[in-house]
C-alpha cells in the first residue's frame, strides 16, 4: 500500500512542472552557466580552494534541498490538509501518515538524484572530482536533508493552508540562502554572518557539504547542529501536526 501511494505522489509531483523546473532544472543551470566561465576549473582562494565549478555544484545542491525542504514540502502537505484530503484518508484502511511518508520518500529520492546530476555532470563537463570524503559527503547530505525536511514538517504543520505554507517557507527560504553563502561566497562574509550562518539549518549543510568535498572531515559542531533542527523540528512537527 505505501509503495503504491509512493508511486502516486511521484506521478503527481511530475504532472507539476513547477517542481521538476526548479528542483532540477534550476541547479543545473547554474552549474553550466558558471561552469563555462574562463578559471572555473581552477582551484580558488577566495572559495577556500574549491573550484568555481565545484563550488556552484555545491550551491546547486544546497538550493536543491531548500526549495525542497522549506517550499515544496510544506504547500503541499498544508495544500492536503485545506482540500480535505488527509481528514478523508482518516476515515479508509490507508493511514494518512503513509501520504507524509511519501512524500518525504519522493522528496528525498529527488534531492538526492539532483545532487547525483550536479556531481556527474561536473565531473564530466569541468573535471569537478568527485566528494573526495564521499562516505561523510553523503552522510551530510542525508542529514541536510532531515535537517530542512523536518523545518518543513514544522511549517506544514502550523500553517493553515496551502498558500500559508509555501509563505512562511519562502520567508525562511531567503535568508536561509543568504546565510549559506548562496548570494554571496562564505568565504567573502563578515566574520559574524560567517559565525551566524554557521548554526543556519543550510549554512550549516553547505559548510559540511563543501568540507566533505574537499577531502575535509565535517566537523562535530555542524554536525549536531543538523542533527538538532532534524530532531526539534521533527518532535515540535510530530505533536503540532493537524489532520483537519
Amino acid at each position: 500500500m505505501f509503495a503504491r501511494i509512493t508511486l502516486m505522489e511521484f506521478r503527481l509531483t511530475l504532472r507539476e512542472l513547477v517542481v521538476p523546473l526548479f528542483v532540477l532544472v534550476l541547479p543545473i543551470g547554474l552549474l553550466l552557466g558558471f561552469g563555462f566561465q574562463p578559471g572555473s576549473r581552477r582551484p580558488d582562494a577566495d572559495l577556500g580552494g574549491q573550484t568555481g565549478a565545484a563550488y556552484i555544484a555545491a550551491i546547486g545542491a544546497g538550493i536543491c534541498l531548500a526549495i525542497l525542504g522549506l517550499s515544496v514540502l510544506p504547500a503541499a502537505l498544508a495544500g492536503y490538509r485545506e482540500k480535505g484530503v488527509l481528514r478523508r484518508l482518516a476515515t479508509t484502511p490507508v493511514r494518512p501518515v503513509y501520504l507524509l511518508a511519501a512524500q518525504i520518500v519522493v522528496y528525498a529520492a529527488a534531492a538526492l538524484f539532483t545532487v547525483a546530476v550536479l556531481i556527474v555532470l561536473g565531473d564530466v563537463l569541468f573535471g569537478t572530482p568527485v566528494p573526495k570524503a564521499f562516505p561523510a559527503f553523503l552522510g551530510t547530505l542525508l542529514l541536510g536533508i532531515a535537517a530542512l525536511f523536518a523545518i518543513g514538517l514544522l511549517v506544514a504543520a502550523v500553517a493553515p493552508s496551502g498558500k500559508a505554507g509555501q509563505a512562511i517557507g519562502m520567508i525562511l527560504f531567503f535568508p536561509n540562502l543568504f546565510l549559506g553563502g548562496v548570494y554571496i561566497p562564505r568565504e567573502a562574509m563578515p566574520a559574524v554572518l560567517r559565525h551566524i550562518g554557521d548554526y543556519s539549518p543550510l549554512g550549516a549543510t553547505l559548510k559540511t557539504m563543501r568540507d566533505a568535498w574537499m577531502g575535509t572531515d565535517p566537523r562535530g559542531t555542524q554536525l549536531a547542529i543538523m542533527a538538532a533542527y532534524a530532531v526539534v523540528a521533527g518532535v515540535a512537527a510530530t505533536k503540532l501536526f493537524r489532520w483537519e
